[in-house]
């Protein structure tokens, strides 16, 4: 399954509003401005070519799971994200023969239950493995190749290339 992981990835963490004030300003305090709902099915449909990983997404429902990890917990999300490419580059049979529980678990893969930036992959690959949203056995391995980062998931390796979307954590 040369789809499993990609060189593309979105980076998510939720973000909240912080008080502040000024000795010589009004006592009352301010909200400083929170990002947005993150709405994820947008931002896949105009970021890039991600239209079959979004429709596995939404098939499957992990979009609610990564929607709400997104923008409702303090740890956010790390998303590996296929190019429409990488599907084509797969045999047709090898997505049509898995079940919906299957299914469902390959796109759970795709993800980190924690946002991390694209600087904090170069100590990821210090950790033996890194849990994916699948839990059990379905981790991936981080290696540092003189700044580039590699991703092995046991079945295939890439690389990391870019983020279409990176907020830092809280």
């Amino acid at each position: 399954m040369i789809f499993i992981v990609s060189n593309i990835m979105l980076l998510f963490s939720s973000s909240f509003g912080k008080i502040a004030s000024h000795p010589f300003l009004s006592p009352t305090p301010a909200l400083a401005p929170t990002l947005d709902f993150l709405n994820l099915t947008e931002l896949l449909s105009v970021v890039g070519p991600f239209h079959t990983f979004l429709g596995y997404l939404e098939s499957t429902k992990v979009i609610d799971t990564f929607q709400n990890q997104a923008n409702n917990t303090e740890e956010g999300i790390t998303i590996f994200v296929p190019k429409d490419s990488a599907f084509n580059a797969v045999k047709k049979t090898v997505l049509s023969n898995l079940t919906s529980d299957q299914l469902k678990q390959v796109i759970l893969f795709h993800a980190l239950p924690h946002f991390y930036s694209l600087a904090e992959f170069t100590s990821l690959s210090q950790t033996s493995s890194t849990p994916t949203f699948a839990g059990g056995d379905y981790t991936l391995n981080f290696t540092d190749d003189s700044g580039t980062v590699h991703i092995s998931s046991g079945w295939s390796k890439t690389k990391v290339s870019s983020a279409v979307h990176a907020t830092d954590p809280v």
